[in-house]
């Protein structure tokens, strides 16, 4: 038996370049199951990105999904394009093993945790406050830096990388230091300043978008504190739960995370088109 992706409609195409189709996944003439695949919507018309990929329960285990998306991958390919992402949720085990065993890698997971009605208090001489403007102007050029820094380290190329340190900064920091659903925090341990945090309170949870222990303070359990800070800050919000991103490789922020009570929720996963 063969196995095929079928067009379920013409290819789309937009004036920018982009792209995506539907399309059923197919054993001879018979629909097992459906594949979108598309150009991605940051990193532009180089990279695909298959945003649906679903096998019939009944045709599962059969080697449908491994076809169909090596099938996509030359798809992709034909388009030009360079590289194939996809997102997996943790609760997906047998996608994730699939996605591992045909090249992907994880670049990033998104992570979440319900709060107590109480969060826990800082430790003692360990104090937060707002940040101020020269605090912020500094802080917001370093966090841009690193955040290109971690996405070229994990295959995106630089360009790609900066447009998308811009945009996303645009997007949830628009009136920089006075956005309205951003909180951004100094912590102090014993009057000195140990780190920076930033927490958006947007959405059903809220969500921790940078967390950062100063380099000469390293080591000394400030990252836990600023976590529980942004407990603290996301409670006091009226949020119950708080969401946060972790790249690949960052192992201690993951053993961090997962000893504080969060949980995988997400991977993103991204593979090379040679």
């Amino acid at each position: 038996m063969t196995t095929t992706l079928r067009p379920t409609e013409p290819l789309q195409q937009g004036a920018d370049g982009t792209r995506s189709r539907h399309y059923r996944v197919c054993v001879n003439s018979r629909p097992v199951g459906e594949l979108r695949l598309a150009t991605h919507p940051v990193f532009g018309p180089g990279v695909a990105r298959i945003s649906e990929l679903r096998i019939d329960e009944a045709d599962r285990g059969r080697g449908r999904g491994t076809v169909a998306a090596l099938a996509a991958e030359e798809v992709a390919r034909g388009w030009g394009c360079g590289r194939i992402e996809t997102t997996v949720p943790a609760s997906a085990e047998r996608a994730l093993a699939l996605a591992t065993a045909l090249g992907y890698v994880e670049r990033n997971r998104n992570m979440e945790k319900e709060l107590p009605a109480e969060p826990p208090a800082l430790p003692p001489g360990s104090t937060g406050r707002r940040m101020t403007g020269p605090e912020f102007t500094a802080w917001e050029a370093y966090t841009r830096a690193e955040y290109v820094r971690s996405l070229v380290e994990r295959g995106v190329p630089e360009e790609q990388a900066g447009a998308k340190a811009e945009a996303d900064h645009a997007a949830t920091l628009a009136d920089g230091l006075a956005t309205s659903d951003a909180v951004l925090s100094v912590l102090e341990a014993d009057g000195a300043v140990v780190g920076t945090l930033w927490v958006a309170l947007r959405g059903e949870r809220a969500y921790v978008y940078d967390v950062e222990v100063a380099a000469a303070h390293r080591g000394h359990g400030h990252g836990r504190s600023l976590m529980l800070l942004a407990e603290a800050e996301s409670r006091a919000a009226g949020f119950t739960g708080l969401g946060l991103n972790v790249f690949a490789g960052n192992t201690p922020a993951v053993r961090l995370y997962e000893s504080l009570g969060y949980r995988a929720t997400l991977f993103h996963l991204y593979k090379p088109l040679l």
